[in-house]
């Protein structure tokens, strides 16, 4: 059972009401069980995600809110059932650390689907306690939910693969966007878009970055190597791109026209939605004129997961990253609401408690 505790065995940084402000706070993490990995926690990755909860914007939130679920580090302890991994092992943790296990999704390795899951933090787990994420010195979680880094890849940039990498990852490999020479549309340049646009120069694929802000066309055509950019809001270079692009992936987050973006699909094109903006509102010509497809994808299962992991090791993959302390925390939530990061906060969680 986890329990807040005035001299816990878990230091953090919780957010107490919906103001969001974070400081910090001790509690106690569980008992090491017989499946389960216990790990000194060295970076988490900070997520739109921290802010909806810690401020409450989806009523929901259970107080006090430790936020954070893109956790890498160093695994100190394992049940006695667990042989996947040892003490010394690096190990991420990503959005869930439950799941029934019973269900077709978790048999089919989709275990974000299960109607039982439990998210990483701001989740009831099994045994009754809310769960406390990665904003903290360590975490215990079930052996299922905990993946394997490889040892050369630095854990600081595998942070963000395990909710911004795994969130684009999935569709793009589900709808099969990793076919060489195809095109591919990214609508967004944060913290996903930048790794939807990583993984299609990976893919092969010919990447063009859609943003309603100019001052990102040097970043993503000079720095992510994207062939082309274009400024959404200009109706003319919109129209320019009808027809020519096999794939988009969608990460914005914010309110959109649909229309535009689908019309540059060519016949067959798919386009996937992988945020949550506040109305979905397109014509059905823009979908049904071009046989086109229309779908929406969260982050992946376990299976898919520890692939992209693999994958990003062996072709040397790395998010863009800018590395803080915790005790910078609320001026990066504040930074990443207005969207100035590039592109993902990664909290020095070991330098950070000393």
């Amino acid at each position: 059972m986890e329990g807040e505790s005035a001299k816990g065995n878990c230091l953090a940084w919780a957010a107490r009401d919906p103001s969001g402000i974070l400081s910090p706070y001790q509690f106690d993490r569980r008992v090491v069980g017989t499946n389960d990995v216990a790990l000194k926690i060295k970076y988490c990755g900070v997520c739109y995600a921290d802010v909806v909860w810690t401020r409450n914007l989806h009523n929901d939130s259970m107080y006090p809110v430790v936020p954070g679920h893109e956790i890498t580090g160093v695994v100190t302890e394992v049940g006695s059932n667990v042989t996947q991994f040892k003490v010394g092992d690096h190990v991420g943790v990503g959005t869930y650390v439950n799941s029934c296990r019973d269900c077709e999704m978790c048999n089919d390795f989709l275990e974000i689907h299960c109607k039982k899951n439990v998210y990483t933090f701001n989740g009831i787990d099994y045994d009754g306690t809310v769960t406390k994420g990665g904003y903290s010195s360590n975490i215990v979680v079930h052996d299922r939910y905990c993946f394997k880094i490889p040892d050369e890849y630095p854990l600081e940039f595998a942070a963000p693969l395990l909710c911004a990498g795994i969130t684009v990852y999935k569709p793009m490999m589900h709808h099969k966007m990793n076919q060489p020479g195809k095109s591919l549309g990214v609508v967004g340049l944060g913290g996903l878009g930048h790794m939807a646009v990583k993984f299609g120069k990976a893919f092969g694929l010919n990447v063009t970055v859609f943003s309603t802000s100019e001052s990102k066309r040097d970043e993503a055509i000079n720095i992510l190597g994207a062939e082309k950019f274009v400024v959404s809001s200009d109706t003319q270079q919109m129209q320019e791109m009808e027809g020519k692009l096999d794939f988009i992936v969608d990460t914005a987050a914010g309110n959109h026209p649909f229309d535009p973006y689908l019309n540059t699909l060519k016949v067959h094109g798919i386009m996937v939605l992988v945020a949550f903006p506040g109305e979905i509102k397109f014509s059905p010509r823009s979908l049904n004129v071009g046989a086109r497809t229309f779908a929406g994808s969260i982050t992946g299962g376990t299976k898919d997961t520890k692939s992209m992991l693999e994958y990003c090791a062996a072709q040397k993959i790395y998010p863009k990253i800018e590395l803080i302390k915790i005790d910078y925390i609320n001026e990066a939530l504040e930074r990443m609401i207005k969207r100035d990061v590039k592109y993902r906060f990664v909290i020095d969680i070991e330098n950070s408690f000393k």
